[in-house]
């Protein structure tokens, strides 16, 4: 990956009245107009740094062992006490540091880098380490604010950059932890969780094996192909008809179909693919080809859609680019990617911190897949 990739894609009017557009990755290197922008990425980057240091309202996965366990969640987690959530806190620091790899000049870099150095200190990850060992913890963000917080140390590895060394070595022993958390729990898993919220088995596996892959961790990659292989690879006709949910932010079948493009061959993925969702060639279910409608944006359950919207177009690019040239799925998961992402950027600055304070992540995220 590039430290500055273009972005394929036409997607308007995104944040804070700054128009942009993209389109598709040849066509965006030879016209710097389609480049996913600087202003963009500022736009983006002032989201989280509002919410970085931003303690309250505060929704904490906290098992209370006693009347000495009541804590507020700075003292529970200096590093990720902000942004609502433990794992919006996490996604929050990933996204700056892709920003900030991908946009060295940005406006509020300097924020960044002091805001990424206050929270990303040694003794910081040493108690948010020491949490995760005192009882009842096991199952604390089990497993989606543990995917978000290898894909923060992945980022950090994969940026060269001297500070990114410093925090990654402080996130090490965090790091460390989860990845034996994975290794652990999956073998004890026997069956997937399908759901389209946090819990989601496929999501968890997915990124967990980028960062295995990244990092070099064949014990971890090994577990994730096989439980991957072993939930997922006898599946057939998702029930794709039946989404979304109504407060969905992944696509069940998307998601899974997703993970299981980074674990099979090309010829074997296009077999299963075809197997588990037979009419997507077709555009069908529509349902799955129509982004969800949001009716709400101030019911935190309810904007949950507008990072439905973008999930899929993150999955559909990502399960479109292992299809090849001439599939006529290809070109339909790309057109209803385009029109998933045109959908929700626009909405991520909406003015409430239901949503403000983790979409702009799953918008970062979902602008990477176009063009890889």
């Amino acid at each position: 990956m590039t430290e500055r990739p273009f972005i394929a894609g036409l997607v308007l009017a995104l944040l804070f009245s700054c128009s942009i557009v993209f389109s598709g990755a040849r066509a965006a290197e030879s016209s710097p107009a389609l480049e996913f922008t600087r202003d963009t990425a500022s736009s983006f980057a002032r989201l989280a740094l509002a919410c970085l240091h931003r303690e309250f309202p505060n929704k904490p996965d906290h098992v209370m062992n006693d009347a000495e366990d009541v804590r507020s969640p700075r003292a529970m987690h200096p590093a990720f006490y902000g942004c609502f959530d433990w794992h919006s806190a996490v996604h929050g620091h990933w996204m700056l540091v892709r920003l900030l790899r991908w946009f060295p000049d940005l406006p509020e870099a300097r924020r960044i880098r002091s805001a990424l150095d206050e929270n990303l200190t040694s003794e910081n990850i040493a108690r948010e380490a020491k949490y995760l060992d005192e009882p009842e913890r096991k199952s604390f963000e089990r497993a989606y604010g543990w995917a978000w917080l290898l894909k923060l140390s992945q980022e950090l590895r994969e940026w060269d950059d001297p500070a990114a060394r410093r925090w990654e070595k402080a996130l090490a022993p965090l790091t460390r932890s989860i990845a034996r958390r994975y290794a652990d729990f999956l073998p004890r898993q026997t069956y997937p969780i399908r759901t389209g919220v946090h819990p989601n088995t496929a999501f968890a596996l997915a990124f967990a094996l980028d960062y295995a892959e990244a990092a070099g961790d064949s014990v971890l990659r090994e577990i994730v192909i096989e439980r991957s292989l072993e939930y997922y690879e006898g599946d057939r006709d998702c029930p794709a008809g039946w989404e979304p949910g109504g407060e969905d932010f992944f696509s069940p079948c998307l998601m899974e179909a997703d993970l299981m493009r980074r674990v099979l061959d090309r010829d074997r993925f296009r077999e299963w693919f075809r197997a588990f969702l037979p009419d997507i060639e077709k555009g069908e279910p529509a349902s799955l080809f129509e982004p969800a409608t949001v009716a709400d944006r101030s019911d935190p359950k309810i904007v949950h859609l507008d990072g439905l919207n973008l999930s899929r177009a993150w999955c559909m690019e990502g399960i479109a680019s292992a299809l090849p040239d001439g599939d006529p799925a290809k070109e339909r998961l790309h057109q209803a990617a385009v029109a998933h992402a045109s959908d929700a950027l626009s909405q991520v600055a909406s003015g409430q911190y239901g949503g403000e304070h983790w979409l702009a992540s799953f918008a970062v995220y979902t602008l990477s897949t176009f063009g890889e």
